[in-house]
């Protein structure tokens, strides 16, 4: 571990001095590599698959595992998406002449060497290193054991594509100990490494927050709320409730929870849950919600749980008021959304709840690093300091300050 930490540190010098017209080219090789070689990662995830049905893995954990032809197409267009992104480094952020007559700039520059700890889907793998190498960072991954067949293909292909360029290997590689004690290791190393980007299960972003001593930006889990107001339009919200929970469950940007104001839940429940129940959604509901249709007790326990699955609770407030107190204590800052038709109302739902994305009118589906223009994403980022949200290639660089003088002394 510590030979192959020094030889990753050693490269974030290699990588940082690279141009971006160089990462760009190479970055467009990536992609062409992996459409060349798509029937060798397509073919090793399909050991992964077999495993996966092997250890019962359910239907929605299988299709983010899963790699075709198609979805192969899409990771090398993300890697292409990502050359084209304006260069995030050296960019000149604040520029003052002090009273000492010093130029100061303060210019955005590359992290060093980031750890990404993952689970499930393999595209995370390129999507990753692409951004680490366009913001002149070097990236150790390590994703879930269920995914290791495609990850280690993958890596292979962005690794020799490094290889060709005469670039060590180091600046794209996966963690060698890929083991819990390999981990351990890993999140200890603050020497080596500048950042760990944990993003996967609670259990292991709890694990990796109170264990590391390099520095964390949390992915953590994404407990969505969708708040239907009694202003909202009635097919608007059915449309958009639908979309953010079913269009694809097994995702951390699904709504987990959908809330109903009082007034109109009499009317507006009955047709939900037949839309829901026709998307084969398994609904359970506060006591106020099976006051008017047949579900089973949520319990706060379900109203904790990210269910990454066709599951659904359903809450019926009384005010907007009440409605942002279920998200507060609920929760987990990743994304929410309102429907409704009231200005004064969205305003307010905009401004009070607490999360790295607030939606009016639309599906909390939309938070992702590809829709909001970067290219793609390190992952949801649901803490507050430094990156917050779909964190890019922007929020993978710090800043230093660069002086220039002309013989002043203090």
């Amino acid at each position: 571990m510590r030979e192959f930490l020094v030889k990753a540190k050693a490269s974030t010098q290699v990588v940082a001095s690279l141009d971006s017209k160089t990462k760009n080219r190479i970055l467009n090789e990536m992609a062409e590599a992996l459409l060349e070689h798509s029937a060798f990662i397509v073919e090793e995830n399909s050991k992964d698959m077999q495993l996966g049905r092997s250890n019962n893995l359910d239907s929605a954990l299988l299709d983010r595992l899963l790699l075709d032809d198609n979805r192969v197409k899409g990771i090398a267009k993300s890697l292409v998406e990502i050359s084209a992104l304006k260069e995030p480094v050296g960019r000149v952020l604040e520029g003052w002449v002090n009273d000492d007559n010093l130029r100061i700039e303060k210019v955005s520059v590359p992290i060093g060497v980031i750890g990404v700890i993952y689970e499930s889907r393999p595209n995370v793998t390129s999507d990753v290193a692409a951004l680490c190498f366009k913001s002149g960072n070097v990236a150790i991954l390590k994703g879930g054991k269920e995914a290791e067949n495609s990850n280690r293909a993958i890596a292979k292909v962005l690794q020799s594509v490094l290889e060709k360029n005469n670039l060590p290997k180091e600046i794209i590689s996966l963690l060698p100990d890929s083991s819990r004690e390999g981990v351990a290791k890993l999140i200890k190393e603050d020497k080596f490494v500048d950042l760990i980007v944990p993003r996967g299960g609670e259990g292991l972003i709890r694990y990796i927050s109170q264990n590391s001593s390099v520095p964390v930006v949390k992915h953590d889990k994404g407990l969505c709320h969708t708040y239907i107001h009694k202003d909202a339009s009635p097919q608007k919200a059915i449309n958009i409730a639908l979309n953010a929970k079913c269009q694809r469950p097994g995702v951390c940007n699904a709504m987990e929870t959908l809330i109903i104001d009082r007034d109109i839940a009499k009317k507006f429940l009955p047709s939900i849950y037949k839309a829901f129940v026709d998307a084969g959604t398994k609904l359970k509901g506060c006591s106020a919600t099976r006051e008017f249709i047949f579900v089973d007790q949520a319990t706060d326990e379900d109203f904790n749980t990210e269910y990454l699955s066709n599951q659904l609770n359903i809450k019926v407030v009384n005010s907007v008021e009440e409605a942002i107190a279920h998200i507060t204590r609920y929760g987990s800052g990743h994304s929410e959304a309102i429907i409704t038709e009231n200005y004064t109302v969205a305003e307010k739902f905009l401004d009070m709840v607490d999360a790295a994305c607030v939606y009016v009118n639309a599906s909390t589906r939309f938070t992702d690093g590809g829709v909001f223009g970067f290219g793609a994403e390190v992952g949801i980022s649901t803490n507050k300091l430094h990156a917050r949200g779909p964190m890019g290639i922007n929020e993978l660089t710090t800043y230093k300050f660069k002086i220039y003088g002309n013989g002043q002394t203090r």
